[in-house]
Formats: C-alpha cells, structure tokens, sequence
C-alpha cells in the first residue's frame, strides 16, 4: 500500500493540509467516529482550552488507529468541526504545534467546519477522520 499527497502544479502549494490523498494497493479502511476531548474515561480534558482539547482529540485518533493496527501517516481525511472559528485562526501557530507533536509532519486531505453546538457540553472541536490501513 502507498498513500501520495495529490495537488496540481499549476497551484500555489497548499499550507497546512493536502488537496487530496491517493491510495494505492491493498489497503483496509478506518473510518473513526468524531472524536472530542475524553480522556479514557470519558472525563472531558481542557475546559475552555482549544488547544489542550485538539491535543486530547488526536491522541484519541491516534489510540483508535494504534488498536486497528495503524498509525498517523496512514490518515487520509480529516474534518474538523469547530464551535468558533477565530478562535481557531486565533490559535494557528499553537494548533501547529500540537498537531505535529500528536501527529508528525503528515498532513492528510482536511476540512474545517464552524458549527453551531456540539453534543458534548463544553467540547470545543471535534475531529472525524478516515485512514487507509496496509492490508
């Protein structure tokens, strides 16, 4: 299996994110529910703290890809849902940060969302994510 960051030529590079992930080979697919800032227990962790809660949320992801055998260079889409979105922008070079800290330097296809409310009172944001797997 091989996955390939995919973006025209012809475009400016992309900052942060892939235009598209190919996938090549024998490969099995995880589709991870959204994930929010639980800890094992089901206890939120960092209230009010954007980043604190995305650090909490790819160390989820990055626990449900370890048991189905993955890792983070196998995601392949990720959509963030957020309650405010200034307070992502706000945030962008501490996002970074724990983004690469939880996830290296891979940067599947992405897409951010603002939403209204989230289920989970006190949630900030909350990641959904596919990832290809090595048969």
């Amino acid at each position: 299996m091989q996955i390939d960051s995919i973006h025209p030529s012809t475009w400016k590079p992309a900052s942060g994110y892939s235009n598209g992930m190919l996938v090549t080979g024998a490969a099995r697919t995880l589709y991870l529910a959204g994930q929010i800032a639980w800890d094992a227990d089901q206890k939120l962790v960092g209230r009010g703290d954007f980043v604190a809660q995305l650090r909490q949320v790819l160390a989820n992801i990055t626990a449900v890809l370890d048991e189905a055998g993955g890792r983070p260079e196998h995601l392949v889409r990720l959509t963030i849902f957020v309650l405010d979105k200034q307070d992502y922008l706000g945030k962008l070079r501490d996002i970074g940060a724990a983004y690469r800290e939880v996830l290296g330097r891979h940067f599947p296809a992405m897409s951010l969302v603002q939403v209204a409310a989230l289920l989970e009172d006190g949630a900030l944001l909350e990641i959904e994510a596919t990832a290809a797997l090595p048969a």
